[in-house]
């Protein structure tokens, strides 16, 4: 099995140049390592930044200056304002969400308007601006979810796919890239360890001993989906071949010695993740460094074969029954290549 690696970093040279891309929630970490990207790879016409937080976008501000740069202050929950603000745009990255899983099940009204209501209106104002692509990205919870942040998103990953339907034969082409847990991202697990170490903790929280977790770092997640804007026919979930670490091990990375103590398993909590359910298999195609899970619905005036790419990469069916789960994931990240991997992502 081959896995996501930095072949992803040279693509599309010119797809950006001279463009007017928007990312919702752009103030998050996603939109920070995105526009680092953009800029020092790329020439586009706009970089917009689309959020709520006026405190986030004014310090981001301060390191992301560049004369493309536009600020817009907006909710996704607000239609009219994302049509003004998706004006003349041709790629959109659609990452603003609401994320933290217990959060979401203490505040369940707060996270559907944000993550199902908010991904209706991005469509709309997709389609109403003629933008020639967007891609949202998804999350591992929302395979076979058992919280409402799966849940949601995996109505949003829905209402993504089936918007190819509602403009036929035209644009937007509508797609959805569907990864793990982004270390060091603003709720990762990283952060809040890093925190316990460096106040001197006498030990390292864990919910449950044989937790494990899809890992993957901000800068291959970034390739990642520049890659899918050239690979996308729309319609399709993309999901990368990254490894699995186990919670333990991570503790162990981070805090070498530190006594580990479960602490029991937190709501909405999965033991494991899965990026692509069993129930999926026969709509599911491999591909060297990653997986497309295709439409079950048909798409009229257009193709319906996902075993090959806009880069003309051939994918093949997956066997019956196939699943990709963090548990059953055949590579694992050691402990001394988990410590590696978290040095990277501090680059």
């Amino acid at each position: 099995m081959i896995y996501l690696n930095d072949n992803h970093k040279n693509s599309g040279r010119s797809m950006f140049d001279g463009k007017s891309i928007l990312i919702t929630g752009g103030t998050g970490s996603f939109g920070h390592k995105y526009t680092e990207n953009l800029l020092s790879r790329y020439n586009p016409k706009r970089l917009i930044i689309y959020s709520r937080d006026e405190l986030k976008q004014f310090e981001m501000q301060q390191k992301f200056n560049a004369p493309c740069m536009r600020y817009f202050i907006g909710d996704v929950r607000d239609k009219d304002r994302l049509t003004r603000a998706m004006q003349g745009v041709d790629y959109v990255i659609h990452a603003a969400a609401m994320k933290q899983v217990p959060a979401a099940e203490y505040n369940p009204t707060e996270c559907i308007r944000t993550n199902i209501d908010g991904a209706e209106n991005v469509i709309n104002a997709a389609i109403d601006n003629s933008v020639s692509k967007v891609i949202a990205l998804s999350t591992d919870k929302a395979a076979n979810p058992v919280n409402l942040y799966g849940a949601t998103k995996l109505a949003s990953d829905k209402l993504f796919v089936a918007a190819n339907n509602m403009v036929g034969a035209g644009r937007p082409r509508f797609s959805v890239v569907r990864y793990g847990n982004v270390v060091g991202s603003r709720g990762s697990v990283v952060p809040f360890f890093n925190k316990l170490i460096e106040e001197g903790t006498d030990h390292i929280p864990v919910t449950h001993k044989d937790m494990t977790r899809f890992w993957i770092t901000l800068q291959q997640g970034v390739d990642f989906v520049l890659k899918n804007f050239e690979r996308m026919m729309g319609g399709e979930i993309f999901v990368p071949k990254i490894p699995s670490i186990r919670i333990t091990d991570l503790a162990e990375a981070m805090a070498p010695g530190v006594p580990i103590k479960i602490v029991g398993i937190r709501p909405g909590e999965k033991l494991h993740e899965m990026m692509c359910p069993g129930d999926m298999a026969f709509h599911t195609f491999e591909y060297d460094d990653h997986f497309v899970i295709a439409p079950s619905i048909k798409f009229f005036h257009r193709s319906n074969n996902f075993t090959s790419n806009g880069l003309e990469e051939v994918g093949k069916p997956v066997s019956d029954g196939f699943e990709y789960v963090s548990d059953t994931n055949p590579h694992f990240l050691t402990v001394e290549e988990i410590v590696s991997c978290n040095k990277d992502a501090d680059k």
